[in-house]
């Protein structure tokens, strides 16, 4: 995917430099964050509460799902506080842009812009780097929770591991937006123009059979935007966003990119043609700090989808286990027979007797063993109850940690090193345009000096006509 975002950039710089020499604009120049923390913080709250309630909920189809049910219905919520919250950002975004007063147009549009995509994107992948980076790593371990308020335990990942979370919020969120995003684009016009048109169906009466002309016809269609193409253009930089940042965890992010942008470019046309009023032309040289800002997000995703690998999920364990604690450790292979034990070794003891008086089981597991059970299981990394230091971590711990660490610093340069590579090795021109251009510059050149030429001979012309003509003049 960080290949991919690099080829698409420069891809883009070359598909860019055409355009603008299609329309002569190579030369030209134009003259001239507390609320997500909050409710981010709800959002957590919330999914602590829940997971509580719906584990003692009476039905067993929700008890036993209680953590698909509260990371469903929090992605829900939390999607519809995103929805509000891009309406208030608008709003503080353009009181902070016109606070600083920008000396052009260009430069207030800049400023605007890089305001909008920062409130907009951290409104969006707060709760998703909350899922992929901190949730149910500081929940504690038996014995020792910890608790908000000491109340409630804080939330753990599903014993499959956290990419399950980070998977369903990513495609819960992408999809409900896309759809928000295309109703509003097309049903929010089509409403708008309906009501407009019964308007004056009532002024001119409802028997009388109104002929409008077509200027009128399409004066009566909804206004373009007041800020042009800038809600068009955010929208596909935050899909960019959600599609390579957590790629790794949610693989189908792409997929459903390319399916919503293939609708999304006829409900655009479609907008454009019959439901807004024709756009005033302006001329620009390229999107601006839009590029900027792609670039930004294709060094994020390379570092997320670094951490996203390493920590979320369990890549580097089990690459670990097979070569330093499985049956082939120190053979230096690592093949199915080689992750035998894996999930024994991923396990800790935790003796029952040492649960806090809150968190002891109703039921001493009698009825399954018929005697009653002193240890259980839970996946950490931790020295049993009896050794020197009860529930320390492992060497194993380290481990994994130090290999985690090391994977995200070589991950990190190897694709860092492939993306500049790549970068140098496509032009930025295409070599059939870089010949045009080449070839309108000595054009250019070839008139200016015949323009200048023909001049000269005309001023010779007229001195020897006047008996002043010198010896040493050129040619």
């Amino acid at each position: 995917m960080a290949v991919w975002a690099t080829v698409f950039l420069e891809f883009w710089k070359r598909r860019r430099a055409v355009i603008a020499y299609d329309w002569d604009l190579i030369d030209w120049e134009e003259e001239e964050i507390c609320v997500v923390i909050a409710a981010v913080f709800g959002i957590v709250i919330y999914r602590v509460v829940t997971v509580s309630t719906f584990a003692a909920f009476k039905w067993a189809l929700i008890r036993n799902n209680s953590q698909v049910a509260t990371t469903g219905t929090a992605v829900c919520i939390n999607f519809c506080i995103i929805m509000l919250l891009n309406v208030l950002y608008e709003k503080v975004a353009l009181l902070l842009t016109n606070l600083e007063q920008p000396r052009t147009e260009s430069e207030w549009e800049n400023s605007f812009t890089l305001k909008m995509f920062l409130f907009q994107f951290v409104n969006l992948n707060s709760s998703t780097f909350y899922i992929a980076f901190f949730l149910g790593r500081f929940t504690g371990h038996p014995g020792a929770y910890l608790r908000l308020i000491n109340r409630w335990r804080l939330e753990e990942c599903h014993p499959s591991g956290c990419l399950i979370d980070l998977c369903m919020q990513m495609g819960i969120i992408m999809v409900l937006k896309q759809t928000w995003n295309n109703f509003m684009e097309l049903g929010y016009p089509l409403i708008q123009n309906w009501w407009t048109r019964r308007k004056v169906r009532q002024e001119h009466g409802p028997e009388r059979k109104i002929r409008f002309p077509q200027w009128e016809k399409d004066y009566n269609l909804q206004p373009m935007n007041a800020y042009g193409l800038f809600d068009e253009y955010l929208e596909m930089i935050l899909q960019f966003g959600f599609t390579t940042i957590f790629v790794a965890a949610f693989p189908l992010a792409p997929l459903l990119a390319l399916l919503n942008n293939i609708i999304e470019i006829r409900l655009d046309a479609y907008k454009f043609v019959t439901q807004w009023r024709r756009p005033l032309a302006s001329r620009a040289k390229d999107i601006g700090i839009w590029y900027g800002i792609l670039e930004g997000i294709g060094i994020l995703s390379v570092i997320t989808n670094a951490f996203v690998i390493a920590i979320t999920s369990d890549f580097i364990p089990r690459l670990v286990y097979a070569y330093k604690y499985g049956p082939c450790a120190g053979q230096g292979e690592a093949g199915q027979k080689c992750m035998v034990g894996y999930v024994n070794a991923s396990l800790s003891v935790f003796r029952i007797s040492d649960f806090e008086n809150r968190s002891e089981p109703e039921s001493d597991g009698s009825e399954f063993s018929g005697t009653p059970l002193k240890y259980c299981r839970y996946r950490d990394y931790r020295d049993p109850p009896h050794s020197l230091v009860p529930y320390g971590y492992t060497l194993q711990f380290w481990h994994v940690l130090a290999a985690r660490l090391a994977f995200i610093i070589v991950f990190e340069h190897l694709v860092f090193c492939i993306k500049h590579l790549i970068s140098y090795l496509i032009p930025d021109l295409p070599k059939d345009l870089r010949d045009r251009m080449r070839r309108e510059k000595y054009l250019i050149q070839e008139m200016m000096y015949e323009a200048e030429l023909e001049r000269l001979q005309k001023e010779r012309k007229e001195r020897k006509k006047n008996g002043k003509a010198h010896h040493n003049e050129w040619p």
